[in-house]
């Protein structure tokens, strides 16, 4: 069950990482821009996660997914105090 739930997540943020960057390309807003890029490195968390899960004890894959999960939200905080038009 947690693997369906883990699966689940990597496609959602896959999605948003898509739509984000998609909407980005055609409007070139920056925020849109940070967003994507911190749910590309939430995917590639999610995908780390699925590979630490079906791997099991021998393999542990926490630092590089806390890293990741760390980098991913610097963009999205670098996106949002460096945005140069607020609202």
């Amino acid at each position: 069950m947690a693997l369906i739930i883990y699966l689940l997540c990597t496609l959602t943020s896959f999605a948003c990482s898509y739509m984000l960057l998609r909407n980005y390309f055609s409007i070139q807003s920056k925020i849109l821009l940070w967003s994507g890029l911190c749910f590309v490195g939430l995917f590639v968390n999610n995908l780390f996660l699925i590979i630490d899960a079906l791997t099991g004890p021998g393999v542990d894959l926490l630092t590089v997914r806390l890293a990741l999960s760390f980098i991913s939200l610097l963009f999205l905080l670098f996106g949002l105090i460096w945005e140069d038009n607020p609202t």
